[in-house]
């Protein structure tokens, strides 16, 4: 697959995915504040499932899941464990209670629960930084993506690519783009899919299931080549694996555009069976990622090319050069194109909806301007959008790591805070605002320790690592927020009576 040269092919497949989105979103745009990128019509429970699937899926899932198998091997099973287990999380521990609270974002959850103006804000806050950071690793796919089909430089390649970001947004509308996210789902799972068919089918391996064919690859890497690569632990520690793994978990159940999916839903079991069908939609994909970097691991040693094991880049796009190393024809190369920009595509639109809206509902009215009316509310959102995307491609500028790698970073931010603030503010009645207000500034410390001091104090980087950092952080977080709890005044009998009665359909005493 040669770069610097312009991929016309794969651009024209590029160009009439996204010209099906925007027709698709033409059809209905966003004028309310409430609808922007939470509230919408009721689709179904499998629609549910593919929006939350769609929702879900990310640059970090399609492109750099399959560099993290490349490079580290089994331990990439971490972030597919991780991953899928927060929404196991999900479904036994929040979802159905989350609709009964029926807010339609994480701070006015954490407002109306905690009745605290102060942690609403606080929360609000976290939002955003929890947006920038995973937009972060999409639009480093988006860029490495632009930069393969146009044959240019990384660096106009973001510029290039976050254009294309706000473009997308902007024509489709807001509603649009979240009814697109079911769309965006089943061409995604083709384009990931198809291509990896038509690899393992011309390796004569069993093709019809690639993600269970592509075993025949692990051992004759392993006999031919002395590539073991399903040995558990070989290039880390099992500390640091559960560390990942149970920081993921944590992540996935705290991150504020994956629970703003159970808002919109009419009813708890259609977010209970929205979490199991969104459930089956993911793993669809995740069973695929590590077949492409064993595959591509495949290619380069039948051909004779060493493991590339010092550019996050080559890592981060092994899924389209080990195609190309395959064999795979240009057409299939443009699937796969297409597919990586889907994803990343649909999370970014979320993530900067998602913060833009906590701007514009749960800090514009509150502290800049209290008489905001619902239209000034929604000019609000979409200027604060356009803030967050050019703080976002200034911060992609800098190659901070391995699309995955940066978006764990911020999976482990929403496990130190938002998930405990959730799980205490569901299951205990007795926590209230002054706990969560600790905790969630608590868990900021804990995130973001180790990026600032975690050279000179190498027992703090071990301990709460910058991309595993919620396995002793939440845990640590909960703590925190019941001490402070308890040392503090009880919440409103009308809130705990709310959670017992309400939220778990106990009876009143």
């Amino acid at each position: 697959m040669a770069y610097g040269m312009i991929q016309l092919v794969p651009i024209a497949i590029v160009a009439g995915m996204f010209a099906l989105f925007i027709l698709s979103g033409l059809r209905s745009r966003s004028g309310q504040s409430s609808e922007y990128g939470f509230s919408g019509s009721y689709t179904g429970r499998v629609g549910i499932g593919a929006g939350i699937a769609s929702n879900w899926m990310s640059a970090a899932s399609f492109l750099g899941l399959a560099g993290i198998f490349y490079l580290k091997g089994y331990f990439g099973m971490a972030y597919v464990v991780g991953w899928t287990g927060g929404y196991v999380l999900l479904l036994v521990l929040m979802a159905t209670q989350i609709r009964r609270f029926g807010k339609f974002t994480a701070p006015d959850f954490v407002g109306f629960r905690y009745e605290s103006d102060t942690a609403r804000t606080l929360a609000a806050v976290i939002s955003i930084i929890i947006s920038v950071i995973y937009c972060v690793a999409q639009f480093r796919g988006i860029a490495l993506l632009v930069s393969w089909l146009f044959g240019i430089a990384y660096f106009p390649a973001v510029i290039i690519g976050t254009s294309l970001v706000v473009s997308h947004v902007v024509v489709s509308g807001a509603l649009g783009v979240v009814r697109n996210q079911k769309l965006q789902y089943f061409v995604l799972i083709i384009t990931f899919i198809l291509p990896l068919m038509l690899l393992t089918r011309k390796l004569g391996y069993f093709w019809i299931l690639p993600q269970f064919g592509y075993g025949a690859a692990i051992s004759e890497l392993q006999q031919q080549f002395g590539f073991n690569w399903s040995e558990p632990f070989a290039s880390t520690s099992l500390f640091e694996w559960l560390a990942l793994c149970f920081t993921l978990m944590f992540g996935t159940a705290g991150l504020p555009h994956v629970l703003s999916r159970f808002y919109m839903v009419p009813g708890i079991r259609d977010a209970r069976w929205g979490v199991v069908w969104g459930l089956f939609f993911i793993a669809l994909i995740y069973w695929s990622a590590p077949a492409y970097g064993v595959l591509a691991r495949l290619f380069e040693a039948r051909n004779g090319l060493a493991l590339n094991t010092g550019s996050a880049d080559a890592a981060d796009m092994i899924a389209l050069s080990g195609a190309g190393l395959g064999g795979a024809p240009l057409w299939a190369l443009g699937l796969l194109a297409a597919g990586g920009m889907s994803a990343a595509f649909s999370i970014t639109a979320g993530l900067l909806m998602n913060g833009s809206a906590s701007f514009s509902f749960d800090i514009y009215p509150r502290l800049i301007r209290p008489n905001a009316s619902e239209q000034d509310k929604v000019y609000a959102a979409k200027a604060f959008f356009l803030v967050l995307a050019a703080v976002v491609m200034t911060l992609t500028f800098q190659p901070w790591g391995m699309i995955a790698e940066i978006a764990a970073f911020a999976f482990a931010l929403a496990g130190n805070t938002i998930f405990p603030a959730f799980l205490l503010g569901i299951w205990w009645p007795r926590a209230n605002a002054t706990g969560v207000i600790c905790g969630m500034l608590t868990g900021l410390v804990i995130s973001f320790t180790p990026l600032f001091i975690g050279d000179s104090l190498p027992v703090i980087a071990h301990l709460f690592p910058l991309t595993s950092s919620a396995f002793l952080g939440a845990p640590l977080v909960i703590i925190v927020m019941i001490v402070a709890s308890l040392l503090t005044a009880p919440p409103s009998a009308a809130i705990r009576l709310f959670v017992s009665r309400d939220v778990h359909d106990c009876p009143e005493n």
